[in-house]
């Protein structure tokens, strides 16, 4: 069994990830000093950041984006502000690797399991035969799923049409 020691012992580890000339510079002026660091150092997040990160953001998205940049960010060391005036290309770069390096992204085998789950089939189902939007859909609970399948399947007296 892993102790808690090593189960909280990757959040404290940093990571350097170098940034692309033309993720820096994509207009291409880049600085002729052919000694330039593009090296940026980042960690990964906690629960406690992404739960101070999603309070902060409320429903705002790219805020989200910046102040997860910003949490990550070890090296060099930025305000919110200045996170917020890079240029977005930069800063999806760095969220993809905070991303990466926090263990919340997902690769494609693991979307295409969640896009062939039954209950996400069920919900594009029940939202294209009923016209609902997916909020609507989220807010059904599983039994009120199932009805509405079974009601669609032509079971107890309800045919499709």
């Amino acid at each position: 069994m892993l102790s808690g020691e090593e189960l909280l012992a990757g959040s404290t580890l940093n990571f350097e990830i170098e940034i692309p000339p033309d993720i820096l510079h994509p207009t291409g002026q880049q600085q002729d000093d052919a000694e330039t660091n593009n090296t940026v150092r980042l960690r990964p997040l906690t629960v406690r950041d992404l739960q101070l990160i999603s309070r902060a953001a409320k429903e705002s998205d790219s805020l989200m984006a910046t102040l997860m940049v910003h949490r990550a960010l070890v090296e060099p060391q930025m305000t919110v502000a200045q996170v917020n005036g890079m240029h977005i290309g930069l800063v999806q770069y760095l969220l993809q690797h905070v991303n990466e390096i926090s263990g919340i992204t997902a690769s494609q085998e693991q979307i295409n399991e969640a896009v062939d789950a039954p209950l996400i089939k069920a919900a594009f189902v029940l939202a294209k035969e009923f016209g609902w939007t997916p909020q609507q859909v989220n807010e059904l609970t599983l039994g009120q799923v199932l009805l509405n399948l079974q009601m669609l399947r032509g079971k107890h007296g309800v045919e499709k049409k």
